[in-house]
């Protein structure tokens, strides 16, 4: 499988709480305007906070 070619790019994403950098998500730049912001389970405090898009 080839490399993606296009608008998608990785963006870490950290915890709000810890700070703690725990996942990896691909978007696309163009179509989405505004950063991350998803619910995701974070090993350090072990228990399910805002993640947000690291800048």
């Amino acid at each position: 499988m080839g490399k993606k070619v296009g608008n998608r790019q990785r963006k870490t994403i950290i915890c709000t709480k810890c700070k703690n950098e725990n996942y990896r998500d691909e978007r696309n730049v163009k179509n989405t305007t505004e950063p991350l912001q998803q619910n995701r389970y974070c090993p350090k405090c072990r228990t399910h906070t805002p993640h947000k898009e690291k800048k």
